[in-house]
């Protein structure tokens, strides 16, 4: 199938556009590379690097006709988003409204889209697809907002979709500047021999998943979970100070975190159920804590020294 993939030059979007190539399709890339990475695409892959909000975009659909949409490009920063909530708005709604339109009009055949957990805020945990949704953020507002008007565009022009709900993903290729997931930063913050920060008291707990299993789950939702809103997470939950003594420990660091005042729009604690993946697309995590990290610690490695 060809397959546009928005924000496929980026952390989750690449790793989805190489098991897209093993398994035979063809991935077609739009990106306009404000986080993603030339490096991170195999070669031979078409991109566009263009704004998601660019009238072009639709030339793109009329040109390539593609058959699924994978929707992952976004603004996703919670601090900008509080920052600059029309730009997130913007970017997460408008944008998706767009390729919502575009999808309709060449015949798309499905839409698949990268949502999060900070659609829920504050709730009980573990969290389930029934749960309450409060975000707390403007980012999660602007994926819940997206998420309604996918459901509406099914509801109203039978296009059919699923919607992931992230956990916080992470692994290789993750950006550590910037507002990047914590465990890029506090590895490399380590390796540099540098004092991890810590928001908070550190108490904290975030359901860590692996991107690969993350990109596994897009994979599955071609052919299962039509019209489905699903948590992609490891069910699991760890502490930011745990996560801290499980990295320091694995790379031998003696340096201590710096703790720092909590920051706006960020929740207490996050564990997502998996039980709606594993019955509607056979999915579960395939990669423990430890062996996610143990790649991850091995990617940025090589990475610092090949920077030197």
């Amino acid at each position: 199938m060809k397959i546009l993939v928005t924000g496929g030059a980026g952390f989750i979007g690449s790793h989805l556009v190489d098991l897209l190539l093993a398994q035979g399709h063809t991935p077609i890339i739009l990106d306009n590379f404000s986080n993603g990475r030339k490096e991170n695409v195999p070669s031979g892959v078409k991109i566009y690097k263009i704004n998601l909000l660019s009238e072009k975009v639709e030339r793109i659909f009329e040109k390539e006709k593609p058959d699924i949409v994978m929707h992952l490009a976004a603004q996703v920063s919670v601090a900008k988003s509080l920052e600059n909530p029309a730009e997130d708005t913007a970017v997460n709604v408008l944008g998706t409204v767009k390729l919502l339109q575009y999808s309709m009009k060449f015949g798309v055949k499905k839409f698949i889209f990268s949502s999060s957990s900070a659609v829920y805020g504050y709730t009980s945990e573990p969290i389930y697809e029934g749960s309450s949704t409060n975000p707390i953020s403007f980012y999660g507002t602007s994926k819940l907002a997206s998420e309604n008007y996918i459901k509406l565009f099914n509801t109203l022009y039978d296009l059919p979709y699923t919607i992931f709900r992230y956990a916080n993903v992470y692994g290789p290729r993750q950006r550590s500047d910037g507002e990047g997931g914590v465990i890029s930063i506090f590895i490399e913050q380590l390796l540099r021999n540098e004092a991890p920060v810590i928001f908070g008291d550190g108490n904290q707990t975030r359901d860590f998943v692996y991107v690969d299993d993350v990109a596994r789950a897009n994979l599955l939702a071609i052919t299962n979970a039509n019209n489905q809103t699903i948590n992609i997470g490891s069910h699991t939950q760890t502490s930011v100070n745990l996560l801290y003594i499980l990295l320091s420990n694995q790379l031998q660091s003696p340096q201590k975190p710096n703790y720092k005042a909590k920051r706006e729009g960020d929740i207490l604690h996050s564990q997502l159920s998996n039980l709606k993946a594993l019955d509607c697309l056979k999915w579960q995590p395939q990669y423990d804590l430890k062996t996610g990290l143990d790649y991850t610690i091995e990617y940025f490695k090589k990475k610092m020294k090949n920077d030197l």
